[in-house]
């Protein structure tokens, strides 16, 4: 068999029955004529590819990328439930780019509602409008939505299938199938007689699927229960395969030097890279260059023995620079959205004023996985196998690179060592195939060195922040918030569309404007600045800026307000939202919340709604030896719908340690349009021996499932300042805190 046959010996056939010998089920409702996407007619259905069913058992064909978050984990439970087969016998693969694979929940949230105001109704009209993803071909794994576009779509897609088997059941045995049980991969007649669904799945095909109705969780076998994760035994034995870990036939190694400043390339000397011992080829590629090799390691030794003059940066020369053309987008004689203004906010001038501006860096996404992408053009196909967000974009934007068609690309998704946002973008993916388009019939592994990844990020933006209010007999009266800085919605339409999107960017001011907050007069305004620096989605995104802005001069209101911060939040909150006044209650509860710290230790509060999940968090630090020690941080989160509870836990702690190290030491500044930061000893994070005790309470009271990959990064910032305050008097308005307070350990 050729390499391609081995490696492409499971073939994925979208909208047909067939895959590999066995049958492909799922089902969800399709919206008649593409032109008209949300009209619809009750009953039609078709077989996409979400379960294969063959000797081998039950495959679940993923449409979410795996990169730590423990979704692959879920969502078999989820077709478990349904199916009747054990959640251990069930093996996850992503799958390959498909309009199949949409994410309906990620588009459903652009409609422009407050999320913890959204009922059945706009939830209804959330489903509907996420529809149209199926047809711009929106397979995309971001926005902590894995759940909630996956909660009833895999659960449906294993009760069809269940259904469908009974009724092929049926027909073999001439009984009804009402009279037919299911139980472990088997359909079982009254008289004991087991069929298993091997057996069963051709005859099923040929069969129109039912309508099905979905099981009361109080039936769930494994959903709401802690579950092992399907990649644990891989990851801790060293067999899980990660993109990284790609290995062919006759396969090349190579890795690429880009322009770090954005100047492009003057002219190169490869003549010391071309003398190595092992060194096969040094590849112009323009703005860089590519050096292949035998190995990994020499190609990072002769990538740097290249001479390069690198062009002058179209960037300004100084961070000071930089951060002077974010301030002056205020000056700007508009904003360019506001989605919160209640109130008369200009008009209010009773109570006591106060006023604050913040201001956060640019931040690099860092994955222990470094970029990476492995390519192969052969017969006039490229493949290539990438961990990556989005396979459909990936492939789109590789076959435009290099003058294929997207059917003249394939892509495979395996595991990621992190992502946050970085593996949304196409870029590792596309210089890879230019790699392997001048070498072809050779497969080249290309990956990036730590300080090619550092530098040439896509950045989480820089944004300085202006805040106004009043407070008058303890209470908030007024909230006039204005941010400046990039927008990510806009970098990333012009990267994949070529030109910005035009009109308002929400997401600017996401964790900010969107809070349960009942203050009488509330304005929340965004002022967008432009800025030669790349930037991109970083976990929590507009959040993770808001959330310490919003949340920080919260807290310096209750303050000047003689306020307990906690009970201050809790009765704004409590105006506007129930389930979210109730995790600030059971933080306040888990903590031991008196308001009332020693001497030597201090303690913050901080919540933040995003993802649709209420987050409220107790950060405790101590002074030791003067230096300051995160000790214990608490956390109460609300899901709607635990499915898997450790798991959660698992990304509230991780989401907020994500937070945390970029309060604490995380940073990106630049010189010259370079970024000064190259590897972990300029850009750091915490560490176990400085990583605080961290202790999680999960609620289900909100009324729709919530996300967990992101929610708990946005208040950790402002926990951990409004705990340095607490303990010191010195208010923190800007991160990195290293820069003003020394920590323990750091």
């Amino acid at each position: 068999m050729s390499r391609i046959g081995k490696i492409a010996r499971r073939t994925f056939l979208i909208g047909s029955v067939a895959v590999a010998g066995g049958v492909a089920f799922g089902v969800y409702q399709v919206k008649k004529p593409a032109e008209n996407p949300l009209s619809s007619t009750d009953g039609e259905t078709v077989l996409n590819p979400f379960v294969i069913i063959n000797a081998d058992g039950v495959t679940l064909i993923a449409p979410k990328a795996e990169m730590g978050q423990g979704v692959h984990t879920t969502w078999a439970a989820l077709l478990a439930e349904e199916l009747d087969v054990a959640w251990s016998d069930i093996t996850v693969l992503h799958g390959p780019p498909a309009k199949a694979y949409y994410n309906s929940a990620l588009f459903g949230l652009g409609l422009p509602f407050l999320d913890y105001e959204v009922g059945d109704f706009r939830q209804g009209l959330r489903d509907q409008v996420g529809e149209i993803a199926k047809l711009v071909g929106l397979q995309l794994t971001a926005g902590s939505t894995s759940m909630k576009d996956g909660f009833v779509r895999m659960r449906e897609a294993g009760a069809t299938a269940r259904e469908t088997l009974k009724l092929a059941a049926a027909a073999r045995l001439g009984l009804s199938s009402d009279d037919l049980t299911t139980e472990n991969g088997m359909v079982i007649a009254p008289d004991g007689t087991r069929i298993p669904y091997a057996d069963l799945a051709e005859d099923a095909a040929a069969i129109d699927p039912p309508r099905v109705a979905l099981r009361d969780p109080s039936d769930w076998k494994y959903l709401g229960k802690d579950m092992p994760r399907v990649d644990m035994v891989g990851k801790v034995t060293g067999t899980a395969k990660f993109g990284i870990d790609t290995r062919l036939d006759g396969m090349r190694f190579a890795t690429v030097r880009m322009s770090p400043n954005g100047g492009g390339m003057v002219r190169y000397d490869d003549s010391a890279a071309r003398s190595m011992a092992g060194v096969e080829d040094v590849i112009d590629l323009g703005d860089g260059i590519a050096v292949v090799a035998r190995n990994t390691w020499l190609a990072f030794r002769a990538a740097e023995a290249v001479e390069i003059t690198w062009g002058p940066s179209p960037r300004p020369a100084t961070n000071e620079a930089l951060f002077d053309a974010i301030t002056a987008a205020f000056d700007s004689s508009a904003p360019n959205a506001t989605p919160r203004d209640e109130g008369d906010v200009d008009s209010v001038s009773e109570g006591t004023e106060i006023t604050a501006e913040y201001r956060i860096p640019w931040l690099a996404h860092s994955t222990m996985e470094p970029m990476n992408a492995t390519a192969w053009f052969s017969s006039g196909t490229m493949h290539i196998w990438t961990g990556n967000q989005s396979p459909t974009l990936t492939r789109d934007k590789v076959a435009e690179a290099i003058g294929l068609t997207p059917d003249q690309v394939q892509v495979e998704t395996p595991l990621m060592g992190g992502a946050f946002g970085r593996r949304g973008e196409t870029d590792f993916s596309v210089l890879a195939a230019r790699v392997a388009l001048a070498l072809p019939d050779t497969p080249v592994n290309v990956t990036w060195s730590r300080e090619e990844d550092m530098r040439h990020d896509y950045y989480r933006p820089a944004a300085v922040a202006r805040f106004r209010g009043r407070v008058q007999d303890g209470q908030a009266v007024m909230l006039d918030g204005k941010i400046a800085g990039h927008s990510v919605v806009k970098a990333t339409a012009a990267k994949i569309a070529g030109d910005e999107t035009p009109g308002p960017d929400r997401e600017h001011l996401s964790g900010g404007f969107d809070q349960p907050y009942g203050i009488p007069n509330f304005r929340y305004s965004g002022y967008l600045a432009p800025t030669d620096i790349p930037v991109g989605y970083w976990r929590s995104v507009g959040a993770s800026m808001n959330g310490f802005f919003f949340d920080t001069f919260i807290d310096e209101m209750a303050h000047a307000a003689a306020r307990d911060p906690l009970q201050f939040r809790l009765e704004l909150i409590r105006r506007e939202h129930e389930p979210s006044a109730k995790v600030l209650e059971k933080v306040a509860e888990m903590s031991g919340w008196t308001g009332q710290t020693p001497a030597g230790t201090g303690r913050g509060v901080a919540f933040c709604y995003s993802y649709g999940t209420p987050v409220a968090q107790v950060c405790e630090v101590v002074e030791e030896e003067g230096r300051i020690r995160i000790a214990n941080l608490w956390i109460a989160c609300d899901v709607g719908t635990a499915l898997d509870p450790r798991n959660i836990e698992a990304q509230m702690t991780g989401g907020a340690l994500f937070g945390l190290s970029a309060a604490m030491m995380g940073e990106i500044t630049f010189t010259d349009g370079a970024a000064d930061q190259y590897n972990f000893p300029d850009y750091d994070a915490l560490r176990m021996h400085t990583a605080p005790k961290m202790s999680v309470a999960i609620l289900e009271n909100n009324r729709h499932i919530g996300g967990v990959g992101e929610p708990a990064t946005p208040p950790a910032p402002a926990a951990l300042g409004n705990a340095i305050f607490d303990l010191t008097g010195e208010r923190l308005r800007e991160t990195p805190f290293n820069k003003a307070v020394a920590f323990y350990g750091v």
